[in-house]
């Protein structure tokens, strides 16, 4: 009997400690309750100055979490790490992070984890950017391996359907986790250098790629010269770049999707369905859809291979392992 009470003890104790190494939400409504707040009026004050951001702060919480899961490994400076490797050289909004960090170490030294700062800042960033918002499971710990090597589990522009299928399904998410978070493209832009090629010589052909709309590749063109500057910004939804809509979904299914990536989910028939679901016949009749199933995919994405309980640690400064 007293066997039995004691396995039934430490079962009881094993089920309460994997419980509360879990994620959760107010995970720091005790620890330091002005968490979450900091992160938002630090958010609002950088989207402010520039709406641009918040297109930034969420593909820095995406190329966290695809590598070595959402632990704030892309912070990390140094030659070899992550954050130097080329699919991330364009990461923007890295001073935010730091602005945050700052303000809850003053208020609640040690205890606020750089992982977390991201994902609350890129659910920040939508809904500042008239997009959903949604509650963050956090209780993160920063990881302590950052290596540029490990980069190609990230997604890439140029990758075809199964290529992306391939690096989505290896963290877990699949065809309709994919579509729904590539629609975050719907703010941001990109460099004329990763989709020149699409307007001029498409595979090798010296000739345009035929999925680009007409009307579009002209515009496109126009913007990006065939030996112009490869660095010049290029908003990723023509129609409302600093607004989080379904507009991104309208465009590739109307071939002006500008990077191939995008304008590839429509080429594939399971990929197509959730875009023409997304897009809508009837203006915003569907586009609530997308403000639903977008926070789900966010909250199974930035859960990836978390760092959680005693694992990791929490950094001083989110560049620096301690």
């Amino acid at each position: 009997m007293e066997a039995k009470l004691i396995v039934f003890l430490l079962l009881s104790v094993m089920i309460f400690s994997a419980a509360q190494s879990q994620l959760k939400t107010g995970f720091y409504s005790i620890s330091c309750p002005r968490a979450e707040a900091t992160v938002r009026s630090t958010v609002e004050a950088h989207f402010n100055k520039d709406p641009t951001i918040a297109a930034g702060l969420l593909r820095v919480h995406f190329h966290d979490c695809f590598v070595q899961g959402c632990d704030g490994s892309v912070l990390i400076t140094g030659s070899s790490t992550e954050r130097n490797a080329p699919p991330n050289l364009g990461l923007r909004g890295f001073e935010v992070i730091d602005d945050a960090k700052s303000q809850l170490e003053a208020l609640c030294p040690g205890v606020v984890s750089c992982a977390d700062i991201v994902a609350l800042a890129a659910r920040d960033a939508v809904d500042l950017s008239d997009g959903p918002s949604w509650s963050v499971p956090t209780g993160r710990r920063d990881g302590r391996v950052s290596l540029s090597s490990q980069t190609s589990d990230l997604p890439s522009p140029l990758d075809s359907i199964s290529a992306q299928r391939q690096k989505f399904s290896a963290k877990g998410l699949d065809d309709h986790d994919l579509v729904t978070l590539v629609g975050a493209h719907t703010i941001g832009q990109t460099d004329c250098l990763f989709f020149r090629y699409r307007l001029y010589n498409f595979t090798a052909s010296g000739n345009p790629d035929p999925t680009i709309n007409q009307a579009s590749l002209s515009q496109l063109q126009a913007l990006c010269p065939k030996d112009g500057d490869g660095s010049k910004r290029v908003a990723l939804d023509k129609d409302s770049q600093t607004k989080f809509d379904v507009s991104f979904f309208k465009n590739v299914r109307d071939g002006n999707g500008v990077l191939e990536s995008d304008q590839r989910l429509w080429g594939e028939a399971t990929t197509r369905s959730i875009v023409q679901n997304y897009a809508g016949s009837i203006r915003g009749l569907l586009g609530l859809r997308f403000d639903v199933e977008f926070p789900k995919a966010m909250i199974k994405m930035s859960s990836i291979e978390v760092k959680i309980g005693t694992q990791g640690e929490i950094r001083k400064v989110c560049s620096k392992i301690n």
